[in-house]
């Protein structure tokens, strides 16, 4: 069976995909800062206590994994920022926020990116895919959440270079939106639950061919402004 690896395993939308995948019969490499609540998920889950930021940490475990081809590369892990906070708006922005979020969800990623690249390209699906936002599209921009916005920016960046230099190996590399969904960064007034957004982007990745690689999706498989 096929093997997905997938970073923020342990809770929200990571711990879904983790459920959904190891319920179909999938090796999942369920990667979290606090694993212990993959425990109870059943099926072929490997549980991997890592701290995405912590690229010491991202590289052993690639080298420990390195017979391990992985089908499906999922970089779930990311931050919001904590509700209510104004330290993203203009007039009270500050800095150390800005790099915590640019740490969390440009920087990681794309050194779990480049760790993991060797065991996606030895797999038979070859996908690496990113959770992004449609609030890191600068032609669909209503201002505001300056440091999430241009985290997600950089992300998709980041992932359009991948698609490109990754193309002759044969990968297949994706941002995915999950939509504004009902997660703790999320919050209870999104309009998508959990149970309606992970299922349609395991469909949209599932659906993933080679002519898919660049592009910039919704969990429903709409096409995203750049």
């Amino acid at each position: 069976m096929p093997t997905v690896l997938i970073t923020g395993a342990a809770r929200g939308l990571g711990l879904d995909f983790t459920k959904r995948y190891a319920a179909r019969g999938w090796k999942v490499l369920a990667c979290a800062r606090d694993p212990r609540p993959l425990k109870s998920v059943k099926g072929d889950v490997q549980h991997h206590a890592l701290e995405v930021t912590d690229y010491g940490a991202v590289k052993a475990l690639a080298a420990k994994l390195k017979a391990e081809p992985i089908d499906v590369l999922l970089c779930n892990a990311g931050v919001g920022g904590e509700r209510g906070s104004n330290v993203q708006d203009l007039g009270t922005l500050e800095p150390d926020a800005w790099r915590h979020m640019f740490e969390v969800n440009a920087l990681a990623p794309l050194m779990m990116a480049e760790a993991f690249a060797p065991h996606v390209v030895r797999s038979d699906q070859k996908k690496m895919i990113a959770l992004s936002s449609i609030l890191g599209s600068i032609a669909s921009n209503s201002g505001g959440r300056y440091f999430y916005r241009a985290s997600k920016t950089a992300l998709n960046m980041e992932w359009n270079c991948l698609a490109r230099d990754m193309a002759a190996k044969g990968a297949i590399c994706v941002v995915l939106h999950p939509g504004w969904v009902q997660t703790d960064m999320g919050g209870p007034t999104a309009t998508l639950t959990i149970e309606q957004s992970v299922p349609g982007m395991v469909k949209v990745i599932d659906e993933l061919k080679a002519s898919d690689n660049g592009r910039y999706l919704q969990y429903d498989g709409a096409e995203l402004p750049w």
